[in-house]
């Protein structure tokens, strides 16, 4: 018997050549969309089947591949007949990998005339979504997880080198059941790690929007982004510090107090030091959770006095006549 060929890309709205990821965000996306709890159109049940079928088979890589085997020459509505000896080439009776379904349908009648032709195999025991609890009225019954979501919390050099706990507060939009748009202010105790860097995230589990149903909350990411700081410069976990230099200092040698996050340290500058040059303070940059810390890098900048006094100038007058250093030869 022939069913109608229903194109699960079109469904999505994704290309054929569409990674994981973005089949995946298409699908959250039309799922909240058509969720009968939200969405109070009468097509919104039968479109949020429809998102549930498509996404069943894209998500899985074995039934995309299978799907895949029928070619892009089929357009959605047209008479469709599944290959001789097509239930045979592929065993679905295992079911759906854990935690690949994220929006579940409970209940029967749920899928096509066109998966059933593809994947009834795929159903095994209890239907596709097996074990999933049905409820509400005919037995049926919606769980969706909720949505991940993110922030940035903006932290200190000194914070993101010593670790520290901030509270911060949050804004969260969410629907209420009469569909009104609502938002709540929320304060959370965050636990800044030791050595943290820039752009890494910190997970808040079951901090992150609220599921349907019995369908747990998502997580709550926190992107970190770390202040500017008026001695140092970060890259990676190496720090960079510019350090002045008096040109007697520069050219005798000396021994110069270095301010370092852990504290001052006295640095020893080599006889003939040169403007630009770098001195590494091993271990003294960013701490590494699991690993060696990062190093402090003393960049030499030599300065001369703008308005020096009279006896100064005579020095310089002198070492002028004397001195045979000759910079541009």
């Amino acid at each position: 018997m022939a069913v109608k060929f229903r194109d699960y890309y079109e469904v999505l709205g994704v290309d054929r050549t569409a990674k994981q990821e973005e089949i995946q965000r298409a699908y959250r996306k039309l799922a909240r969309k058509f969720h009968p709890d939200v969405n109070k159109a009468p097509d919104a049940e039968d479109k949020f089947k429809e998102i549930n079928e498509a996404y069943e088979v894209l998500k899985d890589p074995e039934k995309r591949q299978k799907y895949d085997q029928l070619g892009a020459h089929w357009k959605d509505g047209q008479d469709f007949r599944p290959p001789p000896g097509w239930e045979t080439q592929f065993d679905f009776g295992r079911g759906a990998g854990p935690g690949q379904t994220e929006f579940h349908w409970g209940g029967t009648g749920g899928f096509s005339d066109f998966f059933e032709a593809l994947f009834g195999g795929a159903r095994g025991r209890g239907g596709p979504f097996g074990g999933m609890r049905g409820g509400g009225p005919g037995g049926a019954g919606w769980s969706q997880a909720g949505a991940d979501q993110e922030a940035t919390i903006r932290i200190s050099l000194e914070d993101a080198f010593q670790g520290a706990t901030k509270t911060i507060t949050l804004q969260s939009q969410s629907v209420t059941p009469e569909g009104q748009l609502s938002v709540q202010s929320k304060n959370y105790e965050v636990k800044i790690p030791k050595g943290i860097q820039n752009g890494q995230k910190i997970r808040l589990a079951g901090q992150g929007g609220e599921g349907i149903g019995s369908g747990p909350r998502g997580d709550l990411f926190l992107k970190v982004e770390i202040g500017p700081h008026p001695l140092y410069e970060v890259d990676g976990r190496d720090l960079i510090l510019k350090l002045p230099l008096t040109p007697w200092e520069a050219v005798l040698g000396a021994e110069v107090e270095v301010s370092t996050l852990s504290g001052p340290v006295t640095l020893k500058i080599p006889p003939g030091t040169q403007s630009g040059q770098k001195l590494r303070l091993k271990g003294k940059g960013m701490p590494h959770p699991k690993g060696a810390p990062g190093d402090l890098y003393v960049v030499i900048h030599i300065v001369v006095p703008k308005k020096p006094g009279d006896r100064e100038r005579e020095l310089f007058e002198e070492l002028q006549k004397v001195s045979r250093f000759k910079p541009r030869s």
